[in-house]
């Protein structure tokens, strides 16, 4: 059995088996023949970037081969159309790259806190059981592969960072100080921030919230700008490297981006911080918070004086994306590969929604029911 971690965000979609860890745009686009392949390759331009997959007698381009080869290309903000037409096709491309053979696998993933209850069976639904997944490298070679998906966890968003820093990648304990204490987590990610709190390991309803207030509401204003000075209309997820570099050309005009994107990225953290304030009033007990998704590696830097409170420190060298995937990682290696979990009745019920509890585990009886209460 393999255990996979799959984060299936809305900017990237980001996966790991605890070995390797896998970062791709979450586009998708319609395959097409590539000329001259052959020629490219052997000029030593063959393309590490190259995602093709065949789903459901359908081939796609995924990531940024949609983005430079597809004449039509799907890409979304809606939760319900990417949980619907997308999250798929993401998972099972991520899940096709790391399981070698036929290995059978469980898989932890996860949603935003605002769309959890609503969308969490429907997509549990969507990644159970078995698939047939083909891989077309640079070179059109193909390689088909059988992925049985036996368990599915969907945990909120924002827990998996963490369980990433709560846990070792055996699923065991490696800091107990967040299950004793009051931690807040800020959780930036494309289109939606999260917020919630882990009060001794339980879930805090009124400490928890989704806004729209992703790294995308910096980008849409970016984009915005671009728009009235070139007259051109940039794809929000092709300013990711525009954004990195400080500019960005188009018909061979450089604009500079460093003055707009510092001034917009402020005033994104400055409303984040305004939000935390406003939905933690009456938590001035939060023992320390922490910041972590792609959005908040990008906005850490403006938001860390904005926040009245402590910020846990975290390792630099660490890509802030990867936390949550990880922690999904490590919770399904708590849940299920430690031998102290009772295994699920094999139904079809209890398969969609893998309704283990560790009791016995790293948590206690008490803070371990609270999160599986709440994740079920």
């Amino acid at each position: 059995m393999e255990i996979l971690g799959i984060d299936i965000g809305f900017g990237f979609t980001k996966a790991t088996d605890g070995k390797q860890d896998l970062v791709f745009k979450s586009v998708l686009g319609e395959a097409t023949d590539i000329q001259f392949r052959e020629e490219m390759i052997a000029a030593g331009d063959a393309d590490e970037n190259h995602l093709q997959v065949e789903i459901d007698g359908k081939s796609y381009f995924v990531g940024e081969l949609a983005e430079r080869q597809s004449n039509v290309r799907f890409f979304t903000l809606d939760q319900g159309q990417f949980i619907a037409k997308f999250a798929k096709a993401f998972a099972l491309a991520a899940a096709a790259q790391l399981v070698k053979g036929f290995v059978p696998i469980n898989l932890v993933t996860g949603l935003p806190i605002g769309f959890y209850r609503e969308f969490k069976d429907e997509l549990a639904k969507l990644l159970i059981g078995e698939h047939k997944v083909t891989l077309v490298d640079a070179s059109g070679r193909r390689e088909e592969k059988s992925i049985s998906v036996n368990k599915v966890r969907v945990v909120p968003q924002p827990f998996g960072s963490l369980f990433n820093l709560m846990l070792n990648d055996l699923g065991e304990m490696s800091d107990k100080r967040l299950v004793k204490e009051k931690i807040g987590i800020i959780d930036v990610g494309f289109r939606t921030s999260d917020y919630t709190i882990s009060d001794k390991m339980r879930y805090s309803e009124r400490g928890s919230r989704t806004t729209d207030s992703g790294i995308a509401r910096a980008f849409n204003v970016i984009a915005t700008k671009l728009r009235e000075s070139s007259g051109v209309n940039i794809e929000l997820y092709r300013l990711y490297e525009a954004i990195d570099k400080g500019m960005i050309k188009i018909r061979g005009k450089e604009y500079d981006l460093k003055s707009i994107t510092e001034q917009i990225f402020s005033q994104l953290a400055t409303s984040i911080a305004n939000e935390v304030d406003r939905l933690w009033v009456d938590d001035w007990d939060i023992d320390a918070m922490i910041i972590t998704g792609g959005g908040g590696a990008v906005l850490a830097e403006h938001l860390k004086p904005l926040l009245n409170g402590v910020i846990m420190e975290t390792d630099p060298e660490h890509d802030m994306r990867l936390y949550n995937v990880r922690g999904y990682r490590k919770f399904g290696q708590h849940l299920w590969a430690r031998g102290d979990a009772p295994q699920d009745p094999e139904t079809p019920e209890t398969k969609s929604t893998v309704s283990a509890s560790a009791s016995g585990g790293v948590f206690s009886p008490e803070s371990l029911q609270a999160l599986e209460h709440f994740t079920r």
